[in-house]
């Protein structure tokens, strides 16, 4: 129960025809985050209609658990149901609307709550909550493209590892043994061919699942800060790959910041859901940096441009804004160019992932024909002489 003090809490109870035995502070977040265990995860499409309804509920003067507690009723997903019906319970506690979504972090990521919070302190939650849905649905709808893009190719590399495991575990060693008899040698190519066959044959059933286990343990190894930003500091010098993971964290940075900035909040509020919004730490210790040099008075393009990961037409833009007075318009329409030209760098890159696959399928299947064939040959050759 929310109450200023134990003696306020006990008369409320007492009100409420209820007789308490123990009446103590608690933590409210953490009790809320202990009773759901985090919430359950939601998928992109539930959280973009939930938003979506908030907003809508919320600018038509419902407060926000009328509104939470109207949509939960709604729901036909059971553990969707329950994460928004803690979030209602939250609030009843006492906690705001962006301390209850802390409590259920893995439905609600933290750049959803750094928005909500700005947007609460901003006053126009209502406005927040329509801006963040029109972002998610953008967002969904880059995803769904990338996903749909991704399948062929998918399909094709899961084609051709089970293309080139069969021949090697069948093919190759039922044409190559016709050849050991012979007292001659085999060319290099056939026997690093043969090599790999009885590798997979023997060892296969081991080496898969150690490679899988292989790659878990990277993937746990590089998720630790100091080595993911490496990590990330080599990716951002990869030719293609580089370009398209700075422009996803700069199109994220302004879409969050004209979503903040537009609803009233500060600068440096706005960069503190910004930063909660990238999805990379080098993006994250930028706009940190970013922030504390616009809160000592420098300039936001000024200090952007010093962190030397911003696009420069992102800071162009930006600085345009800020002489013009429009900043938050300005990083709207950086953030709608930079989302366009990212949708068609990312439908290039993906056009060509399938020629590359079928030119590396192509590529195996011929090499272990080269491999089969070149024995051939040099049989031939001796049978009929110099």
């Amino acid at each position: 129960i929310a109450a200023d003090t134990a003696r306020a809490a006990r008369k409320e109870l007492r009100l409420r025809q209820l007789a308490p035995l123990e009446v103590h502070a608690s933590n409210a977040r953490k009790s809320t985050q202990q009773r759901t265990g985090g919430g359950q995860s939601m998928s992109s499409k539930e959280l973009v209609l939930v938003t979506r309804q908030l907003s809508m509920l919320i600018k038509a003067g419902s407060t926000v658990e009328e509104a939470i507690a109207a949509i939960a009723n709604e729901l036909e997903k059971a553990g969707t149901r329950r994460t928004l019906l803690g979030v209602r319970n939250a609030l009843q506690e006492g906690l705001s609307f962006s301390e209850a979504l802390s409590g259920m972090p893995k439905a609600f990521p933290p750049y959803y709550r750094s928005v909500v919070a700005a947007g609460q302190s901003s006053g126009r939650l209502g406005d927040v909550m329509e801006s963040l849905a029109e972002h998610l649905e953008k967002s969904q709808k880059l995803s769904r493209k990338l996903t749909s893009a991704l399948i062929y190719p998918a399909v094709l590399s899961l084609v051709a590892i089970v293309i080139v495991t069969l021949m090697m575990i069948f093919v190759v060693p039922a044409v190559v043994e016709q050849f050991e008899t012979l007292d001659q040698e085999l060319p290099v190519l056939t026997q690093i061919v043969m090599a790999i066959s009885s590798f997979v044959r023997n060892w296969g059933w081991i080496a898969f699942p150690a490679a899988i286990g292989g790659i878990f343990l990277l993937r746990q190894i590089i998720g630790a800060p100091p080595i993911k930003a490496n990590v990330e500091r080599f990716q951002m010098r990869l030719p293609v790959f580089g370009g398209l993971m700075k422009a996803v964290n700069a199109a994220r940075f302004a879409r969050t910041f004209a979503t903040l900035s537009s609803s009233g909040a500060t600068v440096p509020d706005s960069l503190i859901a910004a930063e909660g919004s990238a999805g990379s730490q080098i993006f994250k210790q930028s706009i940190r940096r970013v922030r504390s040099k616009v809160e000592e008075g420098q300039a936001l393009n000024a200090a952007m441009r010093q962190a030397g990961i911003f696009p420069s037409m992102l800071v162009h833009m930006v600085a345009s804004g800020e002489r013009g007075g429009n900043l938050p318009d300005m990083m709207k329409r950086a953030a709608d160019y930079m989302e366009e030209e990212l949708d068609n760098n990312a439908t290039v890159a993906l056009g060509l992932v399938e020629p590359f696959m079928i030119v590396v399928l192509a590529g195996a299947v011929a090499l272990i024909v080269l491999a089969i064939m070149l024995p051939i040959l040099q049989l031939n050759t001796l049978a009929i002489g110099p």
